[in-house]
């Protein structure tokens, strides 16, 4: 009796790492996208940029300024920010047909004015899949604040 007690502990200690899913290749190619758009800002490669976003994309950034696309490719190729470094966390995709909503943690550091910065945001990023690829089409980011 102890060993099937024993049998059926084990068997739901281990059962909630089965039921996780891995992600599907739609998941991962977000994922991915994410990396290499923060990797284009880090070497302000204009037309990764551009390809990336929607037309019709939209941000929102952390003092609540809205930026449109050309606005925002500028800002990050030729402001005075200058991303070095980013690290994400907590990243988490949903997909509903050819719509994704990508969410999680987003920690950077660079330089602003020559003075170097970092912050940490959580960030809701919105894409579509159009001809075959993904684009952005609204992008949210909101400072988390020391405690």
């Amino acid at each position: 009796m102890k060993f099937i007690f024993g049998l059926a502990l084990m068997g739901l200690l281990i059962a909630p790492q089965s039921w996780a899913q891995a992600p599907s290749p739609a998941e991962q190619e977000l994922v991915r996208l994410e990396h290499s758009w923060k990797q284009a800002v880090v070497n302000r490669d204009v037309s990764a940029l551009k390809r990336l976003y929607a037309e019709e994309y939209v941000s929102t950034d952390q003092e609540g300024m809205v930026w449109n696309k050309a606005d925002d490719i500028a800002i990050d190729t030729a402001g005075l920010f200058r991303l070095a470094s980013y690290q994400f966390d907590d990243m988490k995709v949903r997909l509903t047909g050819n719509t994704a909503v990508v969410t999680g943690l987003l920690t950077t550091k660079g330089t602003l004015n020559g003075i170097t910065i970092g912050s940490a945001s959580r960030f809701t990023d919105v894409f579509v899949k159009r001809d075959g690829r993904w684009q952005c089409l609204a992008s949210q980011a909101t400072p988390i604040s020391e405690w």
